[in-house]
């Protein structure tokens, strides 16, 4: 149990730093939320590779689908970006 939830949080930071360093843009979060969005970005892209597309194991979460991780904490990096976009404040005009 603790060494699953160790190894979660290993691939959660490998996976974090990672994919935000493929996906252009700025991302305002820390190490925890990094850590945060890589955790959830690699139940996301085990959950995709398993079910959806049929590739991996589906009995453990093993540093093998680290690739699966990272197409998952980008694709949760896109949907924060476009909800962030959605809420955030309306853009300032320029002034005269």
């Amino acid at each position: 149990m603790i060494g699953e939830l160790i190894a979660a949080v290993v691939i959660g930071i490998i996976a974090g730093y990672i994919g935000r360093a493929l996906l252009p843009g700025k991302d305002s979060m820390g190490f925890v939320g990094t850590v945060l969005v890589g955790i959830v970005g690699a139940l996301v892209g085990w959950a995709l590779f398993t079910y959806a597309l049929g590739i991996g194991d589906n009995d453990k979460f093993d540093l093998g689908g680290i690739i699966g991780a990272i197409v998952g904490t980008m694709l949760v990096l896109l949907v924060l970006r476009a909800v962030r976009g959605r809420s955030g404040t309306p853009a300032r005009t320029a002034r005269h």
